[in-house]
């Protein structure tokens, strides 16, 4: 019995799935990894706490929403209620140092949508697939999820009790989104640069550094962009 994937699958029965806990991976138990994380009834966040979350990083609920609308195309979900998520193969090869098709290789890329066509998105695919093979649990941190696409890797300097946590958390309201954005800005002393953000480029750089890495590719004028729309 593989003890990581009976322990997922438990922990599946315990959000509904209809799983046998046999700890034998599967497609029962692939499919159940996806569907767990759609919820087409997820709560919007109301304006009243949009304002405690800009008042507790100082910005303005405009500079929270250029963030927003940049990020992931504004939303937190697809149009079929499952979690956004975005699989990075190069994070699972430093993870196993093993080249898994699709799956784990040292260079970034492979990002694709639908490509077998079957109306999920490939990215949870190749998270289902990883956690049959290495476990949930490194699967999930080498994926971004939600309307701020932080990765799974960040669960523990974040606050949160597990990666599996930290990703149900994502499913159930638009305000977890923003907990997890809050919580990002403040382990990365961001908060001055979220501030910053204006509708200068020059302004938006050192969040677009921080936040999307030193090669921000343009990240700064998006935001600078957005931030002209959002008035």
């Amino acid at each position: 019995m593989n003890t990581k994937i009976a322990a997922l699958q438990y922990w599946l029965t315990t959000k509904g799935a209809s799983l046998k806990v046999d700890g034998e991976p599967g497609p029962a138990t692939r499919n159940a990894v996806i569907e767990t994380f759609r919820n087409r009834e997820a709560s919007a966040i109301t304006h009243p706490e949009l304002n405690q979350f800009a008042e507790r990083l100082g910005c303005s609920v405009r500079q929270l929403a250029t963030v927003a609308a940049v990020e992931s195309a504004g939303g937190g979900w697809d149009n079929t209620g499952l979690l956004k998520c975005l699989w990075e193969r190069h994070w699972l090869w430093r993870r196993v140092k093993i080249a898994v098709p699709t799956l784990s290789d040292p260079k970034p890329g492979g990002y694709t949508v639908d490509a077998d066509g079957d109306g999920i998105n490939d990215s949870w695919e190749k998270l289902a697939d990883a956690s049959m093979r290495f476990g949930f649990g490194i699967a999930a941190e080498c994926a971004s999820f939600g309307k701020f696409q932080v990765m799974g890797g960040h669960w523990k300097a974040l606050g949160y009790p597990s990666v599996v946590e930290f990703v149900w958390g994502l499913t159930r309201s638009e305000k977890a989104h923003y907990e997890v954005l809050a919580r990002y800005i403040e382990v990365n002393n961001l908060k001055a640069a979220l501030r910053s953000i204006s509708a200068n480029p020059a302004d938006c750089l050192t969040f677009a550094r921080g936040y999307n890495g030193k090669g921000q590719q343009g990240y700064d004028k998006r935001l600078a962009a957005e931030y002209v729309r959002q008035k």
